[in-house]
Parts: C-alpha cells; sequence; structure tokens
C-alpha cells in the first residue's frame, strides 16, 4: 500500500473514531515518518486534549517541533516529560539533541545516556561519537573524558578544519516577497541604499554595513526576507546555521564563528545570516559555564571587527526568542536595528498564496476572500494551506485521470484543516512585553496586540 493510501485509511479511520487517542497518535506518527510534521503537530495535539497527560503524546509532539525548526517549544515540552518517572526513553536522546545543539554537551550525555540504557533501541551511533561518548572508558561515570565545562577538550589533533559553507546568490527579491512593506523600506535604509549610493553614506560618516535582528513568530518569512535581501543588491548569501559553529571541543566554536565571519569578509557585499541565533548568542547571565561565555565573547568581537572591519559585510539575523539574546548584542553598531516580522495581514496573506499558486493550475482564485479566512495565518501555515489543497486536487485526478485546477472553494476548505501557529507564540510574547520591556524593545508585539 503507498503512503498516500496509508495516510488516507488512517484519516477515515480517525473521522469515524475521533476519541481513538491510540489511532490519531498512530496517524501522527505515520505523518511524522513521511515528512508532514506539520500536520502531525495537528493531530498530537487533537490526541492531547483527549489525553492531556500522555508522556508518549507530549514526546511525539515534541519531535514534530523538533523536524520544524521549533526547538524552543520542544525543549519546554522534552524538559518536563524525561525528568518524570516512567518517562519514554526517547524524550531523554531528543532532550539531549537539543541540550548539545545549545552547548550542553554534559547535560546532553546524561540524558543520552539515560534514554539508551532504558531502551537500547533508541540509541544513535553517529551521535554518540559527536558526544564524545566513545572517546573514553569510563564506563561507570555519567559523563565522557575530559569534558571541562559542558565542553570536551580538544587534543588539537586530527580535529576538522573550520567550515567552508558554499555563498549562494539567490536569485529572488523583495518583489518575490509578499507584504512586509514597512520591513523592506527599514531593510532599504540600513543595508541597499548604502551599497547603491556609498558616497553619501561616507559624506555623513555612516559605514557601509550593520546588523540587523529580525525577530517574531516562526514561519512569518524571516529567513525568505533574508535571502530577497542578498538577492535585492545581488550580493553573496552565507547562512550560518547553528551546528555549522557549535562543537564539543573547547575552543572550536570560536574559531569556527570567526572563520565564518572571515569568509564573509572575502566576498563582500555580503549578508552573513544566522538562523536561530539565539542558540550562540544567549544571554551570558543564564549560562552556568564560561565556554558559552567565550563564544558569546567572540561574536560580539567579530560585529565590532575588532581585527579586521566589516566594511561592506550585511548581518542578518532570526529569531523566535529575543528575549533569550544577550544585551550586549543590541548595542549600536551590532544589531542596532531590531525589527518585529509580525504574521501578514490581509494584503500581505493575499499575495503570498497569490506567489504560493503562481505556476500552478488555478481557476477563479478568490485570493482577497481566502485572506479574511486565514487571519493570524503565517506564511508557514499558508503554505501548509496550499499544499494540502495540492494533495487533494491529485487525488481527484488520479481518480478521474485528468488534472483539475484549484478553486477558491478547494482553497478554503484545506484552510479549515490548518490552525494556525502563530497564537502559541504570542501566549509567550505577551508575557515579554507586558512584564519584561525595558527600553521598549518588544512595543511592537504590544501594537500589535493592539494593548497599547
Amino acid at each position: 500500500m503507498t503512503s498516500d493510501r496509508v495516510l488516507e485509511s488512517l484519516r477515515e479511520a480517525v473521522r469515524i473514531s475521533p476519541e481513538n487517542v491510540p489511532l490519531r497518535r498512530h496517524l501522527a506518527e505515520t505523518l511524522l515518518t513521511h515528512g508532514h510534521p506539520d500536520l502531525a503537530e495537528a493531530e498530537f495535539r487533537e490526541a492531547m486534549s483527549l489525553a492531556p497527560d500522555d508522556p508518549h503524546l507530549k514526546v511525539g509532539l515534541a519531535n514534530a517541533f523538533l523536524q520544524q525548526g521549533k526547538n524552543n517549544l520542544a525543549v519546554v515540552l522534552l524538559e518536563g516529560v524525561a525528568r518524570a518517572p516512567g518517562a519514554p526513553p526517547l524524550a531523554s536522546v531528543l532532550l539531549a539533541r537539543l541540550l548539545f545543539a545549545a552547548g550542553e554537551v554534559e547535560e546532553a550525555v546524561r540524558h543520552y545516556r539515560r534514554g539508551v540504557e532504558a531502551d537500547p533501541s533508541v540509541a544513535d551511533s553517529a551521535f554518540a561519537d559527536r558526544l564524545g561518548i566513545q572517546m573514553a572508558d569510563h564506563e561507570d561515570e555519567d559523563v565522557p573524558g575530559d569534558v571541562v565545562e559542558g565542553r570536551v577538550r580538544s587534543s588539537w589533533e586530527g580535529t576538522e578544519s573550520a567550515p567552508d559553507i558554499p555563498i549562494d546568490r539567490p536569485n529572488l527579491a523583495f518583489d518575490d516577497v509578499g507584504g512586509m512593506d514597512a520591513l523592506k523600506e527599514e531593510i532599504r535604509i540600513k543595508i541597499i541604499h548604502p551599497l547603491n549610493h556609498p558616497e553619501l553614506y561616507r559624506a555623513y560618516g555612516k559605514p557601509i554595513g550593520g546588523g540587523i535582528l529580525l525577530y517574531g513568530p516562526p514561519g512569518c518569512g524571516k529567513t525568505y526576507l533574508a535571502r530577497a535581501t542578498a538577492g535585492e543588491i545581488r550580493a553573496g548569501f552565507l547562512a550560518v546555521g547553528i551546528n555549522d559553529v557549535l562543537e564539543m571541543w573547547i575552543g572550536n566554536s570560536e574559531r569556527n564563528l570567526h572563520a565564518l565571519f572571515e569568509q564573509a569578509r572575502d566576498n563582500t557585499p555580503c549578508v552573513l545570516f544566522f538562523d536561530e541565533v539565539d542558540a550562540l548568542a544567549a544571554s551570558r547571565a543564564d549560562l552556568r559555564a564560561s565556554g558559552g561565555r567565550q563564544l558569546i565573547n567572540q561574536f560580539l568581537s567579530e560585529l565590532d571587527g575588532i581585527n579586521r572591519g566589516n566594511d561592506g559585510l550585511l548581518i542578518l539575523a532570526a529569531t523566535n526568542a529575543p528575549w533569550h539574546l544577550d544585551p550586549a548584542f543590541r548595542r549600536p553598531g551590532r544589531f542596532d536595528r531590531i525589527l518585529f516580522v509580525p504574521p501578514p495581514d490581509a494584503p500581505a496573506r493575499a499575495a503570498i498564496l497569490r506567489l504560493l499558486c503562481r505556476g500552478k493550475p488555478t481557476q477563479n482564485v478568490d485570493y482577497d476572500h481566502l485572506a479574511k479566512k486565514t487571519e493570524n495565518f503565517s506564511g508557514a501555515d499558508l503554505k501548509s494551506v496550499v499544499d494540502l489543497a495540492i494533495e487533494a486536487k491529485l487525488r481527484e485526478a488520479i481518480k478521474a485521470g485528468v488534472p483539475k485546477p484549484m478553486t477558491t472553494k478547494d482553497l478554503l476548505a484545506a484552510a479549515s484543516g490548518v490552525k494556525p501557529s502563530t497564537r502559541e507564540w504570542f501566549a509567550t510574547a505577551r508575557n515579554y512585553a507586558l512584564y519584561s520591556n525595558q527600553g521598549g524593545i518588544y512595543d511592537d508585539i504590544l501594537k500589535y496586540l493592539k494593548l497599547t
């Protein structure tokens, strides 16, 4: 039986028995297996509404978060589950992955070993090697040999060279980004106009380059906007993920970060983009080990261009959790423009849907009506709507043997099966905006929520 038929059979079974928790869990896990973490998330949430204390559902939902890059949400779930008696062993392994990505190697090792001891089938030898568990013969200890301050001491022999990420040349521009007009104008002032009119900016003593921090709910186009910025000015685009920087060896993470900045400086004009920057720039007040502080100090030094100027280097960063960033990153000359990327408004949603449907068979689609029916949807949510509508039309086409265009009705039906993913983020952001808003950094959130 093909994967589509399996999923359709499970969906039909759930429609017949909507309160069957094990069946919903099976459908959600199957969706995860077939690469649909967003749909799996919705099914896990439905199941949890019926069984809110089921640890297996919580682990499944965390796994769906993890596969979508919603690491902060995954950590919150897993920390509660993994520490409870009788927790599913997979919870400890997933939490270990997140802790390792955040540089907490010692804690990651403890959780990984706990999960594998409880159930050897969840072991991952490649991940164990990255943790350094294979390096030592300390069978009775909780941490690998030579773990120092949550990171493993480097022998400086046989270590890999610094990362060399290929520099991309995006072929998209601001016209390919739906909405975000105010954000585009801010980026033009900070980045595009200085490159197009360097003599004017130099006359006022303004350097060409600088840093912009984009924050907001996941799936609202922060990464896409960064790529479009590079395409707008025909600059190189160097996208940096936390795995490109963080290593278990002391000093290697700092070396990797420096090498990436040097690579970008050698290829100016270049947009150096840090996704999930809060993992690399967490508040030093929250860090127990000095290893993380050293990486942050290195990051600040690179932003300041102490050893080599950053002229022509455009630094963009994105985060879903700006409240976890060290305040030093907001100092003028570093990320001195902090821009809120909200969910798209109605005109922007209509523009995004037009872009998503471009090149696909459609007939008389009322994008403005669809925009009104998808309030609070992120760009990623809208993509999910279009994907679901296409899947439904493909099933019809396979049965009929003739492809049929998508209509407004098809897209509305798909939208009814997607819940806005932004609401959960705003529930957290609202508290920070109301009670931890020193200097008015989150005023844009208050304005968006109409609390001012």
